[in-house]
């Protein structure tokens, strides 16, 4: 296509690099040193390996006015240039933290080295990393960046690897009056505002419900509060059957059956999202159905089921909330962190449904459904519809023109008339 575009002269092939020169501007203070030193004589002249890392002093005043702090600090300023000896300044300008950030994450793997940055054979084991997990703007400054530096690096031989990250999943952004938020903007919500009066796991768990993590999300703090609400129906949940709990015992019936069996479909449902999905917001619906269950027969069930249910509520809110996990942890009289325990396997007998609910359908809208067994067959299934009270009214007197059945699924009655 390039070839033909340019031989008959409309266009022409091209590279875009998303690479740009790097820009200083931000004077942050706390930024990497730009280890320089301006002579009069020498002009610019490298501070010498020997007395490397130059380091940021802390008696610094930051006014937000003006140039870089650190020119208003004599004591780092002045010094003496190494090649003649004369009297002269450092650099007072320090680059952007995303360049601390894009290798530093070597570092971690070899903290404590004193001689190089990092050991070779030491961070080879770790890298690369199996989960890179960024916004749209970490896409194209900060990874871009850190697989600049991971080049360079294995060009010169400090690591093995090519790339810094095997796999990047792009998380949305949090909009408020549908623009992205920002500082510069003025759209932005204050997290301690909003810790401060709903709590953290509040707002944790809001944004993880409010929509899938690859999408962007708009910010209502309405559903803030109904979050809030949520987490405060558990906490009492909890409490209030944490004596019967602790009692055990009891004999268990239909509702016990019942809760006990929406548990592990609960507890499968968000293991499988951690395993692969990754949509947490489903996790969360699936946690506030289970509450709902919960509730209905709360009054019925024994305490053997309300032992098992208080064992692995905490462990099932834990990721999503985990204050108020911790909490109901000791509230239920467990002992050790929350987060040290194994998490909890499902019972895949218990998890399983006992029949297939079947969405019945008459011209195409949803007017009822019911429960059958797996692999019912057609006639049976619609004689079930037939019979339902809520299908009745929208069939009767009127000509049955055809029946679609999706097996275990749906039965869509159309009629005329």
């Amino acid at each position: 296509m390039c070839d033909r575009a340019a031989r008959e002269g409309f266009g022409s092939f091209a590279v875009t690099f998303r690479i740009k020169d790097w820009g200083i501007s931000s004077q942050r203070y706390w930024g990497t040193p730009i280890p320089v030193i301006h002579c009069s004589a020498c002009g610019l002249v490298p501070v010498p390996e020997k007395d490397l890392p130059v380091t940021l002093p802390l008696n610094i005043q930051i006014t937000g006015k003006g140039r870089s702090p650190l020119e208003n600090c004599p004591e780092f300023v002045n010094t003496i240039c190494p090649r003649c000896g004369i009297p002269a300044q450092r650099e007072t300008d320090t680059m952007d933290t995303f360049v601390d950030s894009s290798w530093y994450f070597y570092r971690y793997c070899d903290p404590r080295n004193d001689k190089a940055p990092f050991d070779s054979a030491d961070v080879a084991p770790w890298f690369p990393i199996n989960q890179y997990i960024g916004g749209v703007t970490h896409a194209i400054l900060h990874l871009i960046y850190s697989r600049f530096f991971t080049k360079v690096m294995r060009d010169i031989g400090l690591v093995q690897n090519d790339e810094p990250a095997a796999n990047l999943f792009t998380q949305g952004m949090v909009l408020r009056g549908g623009t992205a938020m920002s500082k510069s903007k003025g759209n932005v919500v204050d997290p301690d505002e909003m810790i401060a009066r709903y709590g953290g796991d509040t707002c944790r768990l809001f944004v993880l419900f409010a929509t899938s993590p690859e999408r962007d999300m708009e910010w209502d703090e309405a559903g803030v509060a109904g979050q809030h609400r949520f987490l405060a129906r558990v906490y009492a949940f909890v409490t209030r059957n944490a004596e019967a709990a602790r009692a055990g015992g009891g004999h268990p019936g239909e509702s016990d059956r019942k809760a006990l069996r929406k548990l592990h479909q609960t507890l499968k449902k968000i293991t499988g999202d951690f395993d692969s999905r990754w949509h947490f917001n489903t996790s969360i619906a699936a946690l506030m159905e289970l509450m709902n269950a919960l509730q209905s027969c709360e009054n019925e069930l024994c305490g053997a089921t309300l032992a098992e249910i208080l064992a692995k509520l905490p462990l099932m809110m834990a990721p999503f909330a985990p204050f108020l996990a911790e909490e109901l942890w000791e509230e239920t009289g467990r002992q050790g962190p929350v987060h040290l325990q194994v998490w909890p396997s499902y019972d895949p007998e218990l998890a399983r449904e006992e029949g297939a609910e079947v969405v019945i359908q008459v011209n195409g809208k949803v007017r009822s459904r019911c429960v059958v067994t797996f692999g019912a067959a057609k006639e049976e299934v619609e004689q079930i519809a037939l019979a339902d009270d809520r299908v009745r009214p929208h069939v009767d007197g009127k000509s049955v023109v055809k029946v679609v059945y999706v097996p275990d699924k749906l039965l869509n009655i159309v009629v005329k008339g």
